[in-house]
C-alpha cells in the first residue's frame, strides 16, 4: 500500500519558453485535484491602448505585443481593417503577404523545435547541452531560424517589430535583386527542412494519446495561413466574423490571461490543429515525406506537435519558393484606404495557432473598441487538461524530478508565448 505523501515542487522560472507563469498542481490519494497554469504577468492592456488611435498606427502598434510573432498581429489586424474598409489590397500584396507569415512559420518554428523541445525528447536540460551532441542539428536550427528572419527582414524593415505592413499593403516593395538572393537561400534550405521533417519524425516521443478537439482555419485551395473558415473536429464551420458567438473567453482567478471555451470545453489551436484539419492541403512532398517516416495525421499525440512544425516549415520553404520564383516589382506596394465607420473581423494562423482581432472604427478610421484573443489564451484550458491526463499515465507516484519533467515537457508542447497572453513556471505539486 502507497503511504499518503505532501509533495511540494517548485521551479521558479521555467526555461525554454516565452514567458514566465507558475503551475500549482495539488494530489490527494493518487489523483490530481487541481492543475492551474498560473499566468500572473500584469495585464499589458493593448486592446484599450488602441482605442483613440488613428487605424494607420494599428500595424506598428500590434506588432509591439510580441517579439516571436509580430507579423501574425498585423496581418490579422490589416485583414480586419480591409474588410471593414472593402479595400482589396490586390494578388501582389496577398501573395508577398503569404511570404512574410512563411518567414516567420520559418524562425519561430526552427527556434521551438532545436532550442525549447528537442532538449526534452533527447535529454538535455539545455540546448547548449544539447548542442555538444548534436551540433548539426542545432545549427541547422540557427540557419532556419535566420533564414525566416531574412524573409521577415525584406518586407518588414527589420525582423523584431517589422515596420514594413500597412493597411493596404506594404510601405515598399523589395528589389528583384535582394528577392532572387532569398531565393537562393531559399533553395539552399529545402534539403535542411526535408532533413529536420525526418528527423523529428524519428524522435523517440512519448505515446500519450488523448481525445482532444482541434479548431484551425481552412480554405478550400491552400494550407490556411491567411483567410479561411473557423472549423474544428468536432463540427463547427463558420465564418470569422462569428468568432466570438462560437468561442467563450473567460477569466479564471488563477490567471492574468483569459482562458476559452468551444462547446464549454477546451480546444487546442496550432500546428497540431492545422494539420489535423488541413493535412490534404499539405503540398505531395510534404505528405510522401511524412507517409515514408510512418507519421500520419489526423495524430491524437500532442508530442507530434514538434513533427508539425518541422512540416510547416517545409510547407513554408516550399510556398516562399514558389511564390517569389517569377517576382517583379509592382506598380504599387499598397493602396490608399478610404475608412468608413463599422466593424471589421481578422483571424490569421500565428505559429501557435488562430488569432483573431476585430476592430470597431468611426467614420474617419480612428479606433473606438479593439478585441484581440490570442493562441496562447485559448490553449490554456487544454494544457491544463493535457497536465492533468499526462500526469495520471505517467504516474503519480513517480520520484519529484520526473513528475516536474513530464509536466514541463507537456507545457512547452504548446510552445506557449505567455506574455502574448496576457509568463511560466512555478510548478507546485502537493500530495495529501
Amino acid at each position: 500500500m502507497t503511504e499518503p505523501r505532501e509533495l511540494h515542487i517548485r521551479v521558479p522560472v521555467l526555461a525554454r519558453i516565452e514567458g514566465g507563469a507558475a503551475l500549482s498542481i495539488r494530489i490527494h490519494d493518487n489523483h490530481i485535484e487541481q492543475a492551474d497554469l498560473n499566468i500572473f504577468e500584469p495585464p499589458r492592456l493593448f486592446e484599450q491602448l488602441l482605442a483613440g488611435r488613428e487605424y494607420h498606427e494599428v500595424p506598428d502598434m500590434v506588432a509591439r505585443i510580441c517579439g516571436i510573432c509580430p507579423v501574425a498581429y498585423q496581418m490579422s489586424a490589416v485583414t480586419a481593417l480591409e474588410t471593414l474598409f472593402e479595400l482589396d489590397a490586390g494578388d501582389w500584396v496577398q501573395r508577398m503577404r503569404r511570404v512574410f507569415y512563411c518567414g516567420e512559420w520559418i524562425q519561430s518554428h526552427a527556434l521551438h523545435i532545436h532550442l525549447l523541445a528537442a532538449p526534452d525528447f533527447l535529454g538535455f536540460g539545455s540546448a547548449p547541452e544539447m548542442a555538444r551532441d548534436y551540433p548539426d542539428e542545432v545549427r541547422r536550427g540557427l540557419e532556419l531560424q535566420a533564414l525566416g528572419n531574412a524573409i521577415i527582414r525584406l518586407f518588414g524593415g527589420r525582423s523584431v517589430h517589422p515596420v514594413g505592413a500597412r493597411v493596404g499593403g506594404f510601405s515598399r516593395a523589395p528589389r528583384r535583386q535582394q528577392v532572387q538572393q532569398l531565393v537562393t537561400q531559399l533553395e539552399q534550405a529545402l534539403p535542411q527542412a526535408e532533413a529536420l521533417l525526418r528527423w523529428t519524425a524519428a524522435l523517440e516521443l512519448p505515446d500519450a494519446t488523448q481525445d482532444f478537439c482541434c479548431v484551425a482555419l481552412r480554405h478550400p485551395d491552400e494550407y490556411p495561413m491567411l483567410r479561411g473558415r473557423l472549423v474544428s473536429s468536432h463540427g463547427l464551420d463558420c465564418a470569422i466574423e462569428h468568432f466570438e458567438q462560437e468561442i467563450r473567453e473567460f477569466q479564471v482567478p488563477h490567471s492574468t490571461a483569459l482562458h476559452a471555451l468551444l462547446d464549454d470545453k477546451p480546444y487546442v489551436v496550432g500546428p497540431i490543429a492545422r494539420m489535423n484539419l488541413n493535412h490534404d492541403r499539405l503540398p505531395q512532398v510534404t505528405r510522401t515525406i511524412l507517409d515514408e517516416s510512418g507519421i500520419h495525421f489526423p495524430s491524437h499525440n500532442m508530442y507530434h506537435s514538434i513533427i508539425a512544425r518541422a512540416a510547416e516549415i517545409h510547407v513554408a520553404i516550399l510556398e516562399a519558393l514558389e511564390l517569389l520564383q517569377d517576382y517583379s516589382e509592382p506598380a504599387h506596394a499598397s493602396y490608399t484606404p478610404h475608412p468608413r465607420a463599422g466593424t471589421g473581423y481578422g483571424c490569421s494562423e500565428a505559429p501557435r495557432g488562430i488569432l483573431y482581432h476585430r476592430y470597431t472604427t468611426d467614420e474617419r478610421g480612428n479606433i473606438l473598441a479593439a478585441r484581440i484573443i490570442p493562441p496562447t489564451s485559448q490553449n490554456q484550458a487544454a494544457m491544463e487538461q493535457d497536465l492533468v491526463e499526462s500526469l495520471h499515465t505517467f504516474g503519480l507516484q513517480q520520484p519529484e524530478q520526473a513528475l516536474r519533467a513530464r509536466a514541463e515537457s507537456v507545457i512547452r508542447n504548446y510552445d506557449p508565448c505567455i506574455s502574448c497572453a496576457t509568463h511560466f513556471l512555478r510548478l507546485r505539486v502537493e500530495h495529501d
